[in-house]
């Protein structure tokens, strides 16, 4: 059978354009014959973007030749053909220049109307996808995915994916407030007025690595963080600490997002360095800050393991030093930090005493050490564990221990020994933390308020 598909385009002025942009014969005594190919398809999608952009830049030129201000018709100069990259393709568009009427006065004699529309010559949806999906695989996978499923011009390559995502990035960083020491804007009386908030929000933040490609630095920390609040989504902020000078600003804009008011009840949750402490400070005035459980039984599971190996003391000295650190957790759990600092310091003591060159000692009187001066330091975000957990409230950051494994593990390819620079990974960070919330279409809408959502064509029936 023989099928053609033509496009009926209503000019403003009224008037009715109709184009044949495909005719082809299709079978029907197979399967394989019904219904449209990949290739029918992107060659139609590729021709019905065609007519539809070079109609309606047409009509934004026209609508543009007249003086805005006197109405009189402007010269035209000339024009020349740019390329205008879209979802469906590359197409070409013809772009006239004219002249300022007499009554503009300033230092430009003449302008195109499509540089302004067009400035980038590429279109919001397709930066959406290139980002989006950079954001979560390499760009040269996103790629060969794009050209896949869409039919996008073959000369797309994965550095112009690269510079649109860091375009995209860079202006989300540009619109990002300054930094502030402190985001308390309300006092105790004006806190008391405020209506009841909606619940607790509790964040975890804490760091990962990932390999540096900078000379004389093998590594850098990138900090990543997951807001949960009662009864709204899931907010991801990610970031380079070393190289971000406005990480409190980050944080505060993620909790207004959240609808977050300064009466409302903050749970910092954090493995007690000073980096990450430093970002919650003076953040919200209803916060309480909680050392991570489980960094604690991390440090206490290595010096275990230490006790295992030392195969030189008796069972009976292995087995009272393991009963000292099984001491220890059962009372920090319980929030009883002076007895669980006495045993600690009674544990460094002892081991100090031992006359020994033993290297698992060493180790072991390391690790034991630097436990208690983790514990001194982080003594101030001890709770009763155990009560929170009867309560239902968290007493761990598993939850954002994940986010930061899939946030540096997977897209920063540490298996892959990838090499990032600091600002090459602190921008791909803004594009990845909103990809992962769901939040980047949105935030592009908001640049391109003319970007509609799903489901606005009315399919004729």
């Amino acid at each position: 059978m023989d099928i053609s598909v033509k496009i009926a385009i209503t000019a403003p002025d009224g008037v009715v354009h109709e184009h044949e942009i495909a005719a082809f014969e299709k079978g029907f005594e197979s399967a394989a014959e019904i219904g449209f190919f990949i290739e029918d398809s992107n060659a139609l999608l590729l021709d019905l973007q065609q007519e539809i952009v070079a109609a309606q830049t047409a009509a934004f030129c026209a609508d543009h030749s007249t003086c805005p201000c006197c109405a009189g018709r402007l010269r035209r100069k000339g024009s020349k053909a740019i390329q205008y990259r879209t979802v469906f393709g590359d197409i070409t568009i013809d772009s006239p220049r004219f002249y300022h009427c007499r009554c503009h006065t300033g230092p430009v004699q003449t302008f195109s109307p499509l540089t302004e529309l067009l400035p980038h010559h590429v279109a919001p949806e397709m930066l959406w996808l290139e980002t989006k999906w950079a954001s979560l695989v390499s760009y040269g996978v996103t790629v060969d995915l794009l050209k896949e499923v869409l039919p996008i011009d073959k000369r797309l390559n994965a550095e112009t994916v690269r510079r649109h995502l860091g375009r995209v990035a860079s202006r989300m960083e540009a619109e990002l407030a300054d930094e502030r020491y402190s985001f308390v804007e309300t006092n105790t009386y004006e806190r008391d007025r405020l209506p009841n908030p909606e619940g607790p929000i509790t964040v975890g933040i804490d760091g990962g690595y990932v390999r540096s490609r900078e000379t004389g630095q093998s590594h850098f920390e990138v900090m990543g963080c997951k807001s949960i609040p009662t009864d709204r989504p899931d907010r991801y902020l990610g970031l380079v600490q070393s190289h971000d000078e406005k990480p409190k600003r980050r944080l505060n804009e993620i909790l207004k997002d959240q609808g977050w008011q300064e009466n409302q009840q903050v749970t910092f949750m954090t493995d007690g360095g000073d980096t990450v402490i430093n970002i919650a400070r003076d953040m919200a005035p209803a916060s309480e800050h909680i050392l991570d459980w489980f960094h604690i039984t991390m440090r206490i599971t290595v010096m275990h393991q230490y006790v295992k190996g030392l195969a030189h003391l008796s069972l009976d000295e292995a087995e009272e030093m393991a009963r000292r650190l099984r001491q220890i957790k059962g009372y920090l759990w319980n929030g009883n930090l002076h007895d669980g600092q006495v045993i600690i310091d009674d544990l460094v003591m002892d081991l100090d005493d031992l006359e020994t060159q033993y290297a698992s000692i060493k180790a072991l009187l390391k690790a034991a050490s630097e436990f208690q001066t983790y514990i001194a330091n982080s003594a101030w975000m001890i709770p009763n564990y155990a009560e929170r957990r009867r309560y239902g409230e968290r007493v761990s950051t598993g939850f954002v221990e994940s986010t930061v494994n899939t946030v540096v593990g997977k897209r920063f390819c540490k298996r892959q020994q990838m090499r990032w620079s600091k600002t090459g990974a602190h921008l791909m960070l803004q594009t990845r933390t909103r990809t992962l919330d769901d939040t980047l279409r949105t935030k592009l809408k908001q640049w391109y308020p003319w970007m509609k959502s799903d489901g606005e064509i009315k399919m004729a029936t």
